[in-house]
């Protein structure tokens, strides 16, 4: 399996060499209607969805089922804080690619940077951040277990700065 730069995409999974090469995972989405006002510009809340889409794309890409994580290890990814930059509007029907890395992960805490990108003319439209904390069902913190936590590790990429010089 070969990954440009470090670069999966949807519907890819790795083995444990390929992860110590990502840098981050690319999902893509389509601007629908209904997450459009009346001038077909994108609902700012979207962006959150599409982090989260990003997001379970990203730990499914590196071999873990979120459902079975939930089940089996009684463990839960709940959002803590979340941040997002709008920098240019998306629209309907464009095809967008939800970039997403693993910026920070600590046994209690993962932290997720997120690039939205439209794909005609590759344009940075929004960044952000999401930190999640560890939690069993019954809402309490918990330690992540050794064998996620060793994998979210593996894959730590800080998002690149990108401020204009």
């Amino acid at each position: 399996m070969e990954h440009r730069r470090g670069i999966i995409h949807a519907g890819e999974r790795l083995d444990s060499q390929d992860m110590r090469m990502i840098e981050y995972h690319d999902a893509t989405v389509r601007v629908r209607y209904a997450e459009t006002d009346q001038m077909g510009v994108v609902y700012h809340a979207n962006y959150l969805v599409w982090f989260e889409v990003g997001r379970v794309e990203l730990i499914r890409a590196l071999g873990i089922e979120y459902k079975r994580m939930e089940k089996e290890d009684d463990c839960h990814i709940v959002v803590a804080d979340a941040h997002c930059r709008y920098l240019q509007s998306a629209r309907y029907d464009e095809m967008l690619r939800i970039r997403t890395r693993i910026a920070e992960s600590r046994n209690r805490t993962i932290k997720f940077s997120y690039e939205v990108i439209r794909d005609a003319d590759r344009k940075l439209l929004a960044t952000g951040e999401t930190t999640h904390i560890i939690c069993g069902s019954n809402g309490r913190p918990k330690l992540l277990p050794a064998k996620y936590l060793c994998v979210f590790k593996a894959v730590v990429a800080p998002q690149p700065d990108r401020r204009e010089a």
